[in-house]
């Protein structure tokens, strides 16, 4: 039976009580805990969970602010993580570009140094080179010197000068070559 059809049977029943003086009626307590129990039985299980969520409200309302206070306290710490990131990112970048931009600008001065280096061996082998090759002159020089002259008159045009120059280089090359001089003297 519903809740509604049991109170209208209350209803009536209070009705038709009989009546005393000055608007009183006289009513059955049995009948009227019948009623009771029977709108108590008609009643649904959610009423009974609803007596505990209402007794149990200010509780639950309370249990909803603390997780929502730790939820907000949870995303504000990682917001406050994630700019503490974004800050650190910001940084390194730049710590990486000033270290980039140093390591280009040394990379320049020992290419330049290294390029100065190279310039100055080179100078200093070009100037080893010109002593050896004016060595080598020398010694065809002072080897073509002991080639027999062809005429004795051309012996005779021959300039001082340019004999002592000959026996200069001569004794320079032997200077130079011992080995090689002893070689060219075991020839002649």
């Amino acid at each position: 039976m519903s809740v509604e059809r049991v109170l209208e049977k209350l209803q009536a029943y209070v009705h038709e009580g009989m009546w005393l003086p000055a608007g009183y009626r006289i009513l059955s307590a049995e009948r009227i805990d019948e009623f009771v129990d029977k709108i108590r039985d008609s009643l649904p299980n959610e009423i009974g969970r609803a007596k505990v969520i209402a007794r149990d409200g200010d509780l639950l309302v309370r249990n909803a602010q603390e997780r929502a206070e730790a939820l907000l306290a949870e995303a504000s710490a990682k917001h406050e993580e994630l700019l503490d990131e974004h800050e650190i990112v910001r940084r390194a970048r730049a710590t990486a570009e000033a270290v980039l931009r140093d390591a280009q600008e040394r990379a320049k001065k020992v290419r330049e140094g290294a390029d100065h280096y190279a310039e100055q061996m080179l100078a200093e082998l070009e100037g080893r080179l010109g002593g050896a090759l004016a060595s080598v002159r020398k010694g065809r020089d002072a080897l073509a010197g002991r080639v027999p002259q062809p005429t004795a008159a051309a012996a005779i045009t021959n300039d001082p000068l340019a004999d002592a120059a000959a026996k200069n280089k001569r004794l320079a090359f032997d200077a130079q070559a011992p080995e090689e001089a002893e070689a060219v003297e075991a020839l002649s």
